[in-house]
């Protein structure tokens, strides 16, 4: 950077920034898709759903 030019006006620093930037952004859109898609999924295995609180159903009790 021997030009004397700031440090966004060069390419490098750039290219750099990308790299990440395009990870968080993909991060945001997955997180997106996966509230708006299985956000409201049935339990199917008989467990029941308290607020955030997943329970499975009791096992029966085995005999001997």
């Amino acid at each position: 950077m021997s030009e004397g030019r700031p440090w966004w006006q060069h390419r490098w620093p750039w290219l750099l920034i990308l790299g990440p930037a395009m990870a968080v952004v993909g991060c945001v859109i997955t997180i997106v898709l996966a509230f708006q898609s299985y956000g409201d999924q049935a339990i199917i295995d008989g467990g029941t759903r308290q607020g955030l609180v997943i329970t499975a159903p009791a096992a029966p009790a085995q005999q001997r």
